[in-house]
């Protein structure tokens, strides 16, 4: 039986505006985002019963059926391709969930290239980026590493320089957040100050750390702070132990701080865990991902 691995990477957004809502409800959206090495681990494997889709995952929270993106991203593919038999989707999750880190839309992302390559279906990218629209924002960028500019909905995306080498410590306070609460609440909500997100792509061209981690921003905060005041604790906690610049991802509740050196996230991520003692709370240190089209991970 055929097997394909892939890694799943979870994504941090570098900057954040909502520009607008069309009428069926999804928000027109100027984003900045980034792969970042934290990732699930997606197995598949060819099932001989057609059309049958199951799920396995090492976190029971996550769900088998149909609302889960994974098994909605294999349903897409399978109903756009005569694939002959069903596929048995395993996810290794180490994303948190609901954490505005991409983990349901990665794991779609990584179904849709691996059945590609598991049937040998030969769709293009712009038929995988077809199907990702579909499910949400995210997928899009998913299908792709390293950093992006993320316009429209999600699916019009223009590639970015690398950005300026650093390291970035994750902290997730070990509660989830609803994307759907927050962009419900943000609709109600009049958004005056918005994130310069032309700036942050020009920091980024020029490689120059110190006006990129400025330049962050995220109008979601606006509303999630409002509810979950600690997200803004956990930023200026992070400031105090010498980020440079720290922002919430996505609609939360994750927060990461930018370091100009792997020492200094390292000893933060060390004063984040003694702090943290017995408090649910998951630490991650991560480097911005160079080169992953070529298969290569800084160390």
């Amino acid at each position: 039986m055929e097997i394909i691995k892939r890694k799943a990477y979870a994504k941090i957004n570098l900057g954040l505006d909502i520009t607008g809502r069309r009428a069926d409800g999804y928000h027109y959206i100027n984003t900045v985002m980034q792969t970042v090495d934290l990732y699930d681990v997606i197995t598949l494997s060819a099932l001989e019963e057609p059309d049958v889709i199951k799920i396995e995952c090492s976190d029971p929270a996550v769900p088998a059926g149909d609302s889960n993106l994974a098994y909605r991203a294999a349903r897409l593919v399978m109903d756009a391709h005569e694939t002959g038999r069903g596929v048995l989707i395993k996810i290794e999750k180490n994303i948190p969930m609901a954490a505005g880190l991409a983990g349901g839309s990665t794991d779609a992302g990584a179904v849709i290239m691996g059945m590609n390559e598991l049937f040998g279906l030969r769709m293009s990218q712009d038929e995988m980026d077809s199907i990702a629209v579909r499910l949400g924002a995210d997928v899009a960028f998913c299908l792709r590493t390293g950093t992006w500019l993320g316009q429209g909905i999600g699916e019009e995306l223009t590639p970015l320089p690398d950005a300026p080498s650093a390291w970035a410590l994750i902290v997730n306070d070990g509660f989830e957040v609803s994307t759907k609460w927050v962009y419900t609440e943000l609709d109600a909500a009049e958004i005056i100050d918005h994130p310069d997100i032309e700036a942050l792509c020009d920091a980024i061209e020029k490689q120059d750390l110190r006006v990129m981690s400025a330049a962050m921003g995220n109008v979601l905060e606006t509303v999630t702070i409002d509810r979950y005041p600690q997200i803004n604790e956990l930023k200026r906690k992070m400031t105090e132990t010498g980020a440079i610049g720290a922002l919430m991802s996505g609609s939360g509740p994750t927060v990461f701080g930018i370091y100009d050196s792997k020492a200094a996230a390292e000893d933060a991520l060390r004063q984040f865990k003694e702090e943290a003692g017995d408090i649910p709370r998951r630490c991650f240190s991560v480097q911005f991902v160079r080169n992953l089209q070529k298969g290569v991970l800084d160390d």
